[in-house]
Order: C-alpha cells, then sequence, then structure tokens
C-alpha cells in the first residue's frame, strides 16, 4: 500500500467523522429541518461522503469519531462548519450549544477556553462571516 493510499484513507476517516459531528448537530432536535437537509448534502459531496456513507452516518452518527485534522486551520474550518449547521434551521437550542462545545474540545481547542471560541463562532456566523475571517477572528480569541 503506498503512503498516499494511508494518507487518503486517514483523512477520508477525518472526514466522516466531521460529517458524523455535523449531523449530530442537525439532529439534536429531533427533526432534520429543509436548510439542514441542504447543508448536509452540500457538505457530504465537500467531505467526499460516498451515499452508503451518508445513510450510514445519518442512522448513526454516534458510532463515528471525531478524528481531529492536525492542521489548526483545517480543525478552525471544521468548527465553522457546525457553526453554520447550528444556525440552519435557523434556531439554536441548547442541546446544540452543548454538542457544538463538546466537538470543540475534541477538535482539540482548550476546554478553559471553549465556551469563549464557540460564542465567538456563533457570534460570527450570525454575522455571516466568511470563513477567512472566521479563522482570523477564532485565532484572535483562542489565545490561552
Amino acid at each position: 500500500m503506498a503512503i498516499s493510499d494511508l494518507y487518503s484513507s486517514g483523512k477520508h476517516k477525518q472526514e466522516i467523522g466531521h460529517f458524523a459531528s455535523v449531523v449530530k448537530i442537525a439532529k439534536s432536535d429531533g427533526i432534520i429541518e429543509e436548510n439542514e437537509q441542504k447543508l448536509l448534502d452540500k457538505t457530504a459531496k465537500k467531505l467526499n461522503i460516498n451515499q452508503v456513507e451518508y445513510v450510514e452516518i445519518l442512522k448513526n452518527p454516534d458510532k463515528y469519531p471525531v478524528n481531529p485534522p492536525v492542521n489548526y486551520d483545517e480543525r478552525i474550518e471544521r468548527l465553522y462548519r457546525l457553526t453554520k449547521m447550528i444556525f440552519a434551521d435557523e434556531h439554536i437550542d441548547k442541546e446544540q450549544i452543548i454538542l457544538m462545545q463538546k466537538t470543540a474540545v475534541a477538535l482539540h481547542f482548550s476546554i478553559d477556553n471553549v465556551e469563549k471560541v464557540c460564542d465567538e463562532a456563533i457570534h460570527l456566523v450570525m454575522n455571516n462571516n466568511d470563513l477567512d475571517d472566521f479563522t482570523t477572528a477564532i485565532k484572535r480569541v483562542n489565545t490561552i
């Protein structure tokens, strides 16, 4: 097996884990709304999740670990996608925030700073900041 195959496989496991986290947030209120479904479809495509994987992950997202990327900017991008999912159905509930914070810790954001980072992430997405602005702001807030 080539090293590139190992990297690809590991990368895909990270993508599956991330997609499962996004699904957990979408399902947190028991219903996947139309806007959430659209974002799930878009996210699955971006993460190269095939139809079989998609269906399996939707059935049981808890089965898949987060597997965070090593790269800090990629971890921030994952936080960005999670935050976008929270707003996909145009309302936020406490369970979604708790899931977001747990996932942020799994993405290696400091447990001491996770609440501040997640609050900033929510504020940034609420104000329609793009990924570049989001990344800059999260790096500024995540200084522990």
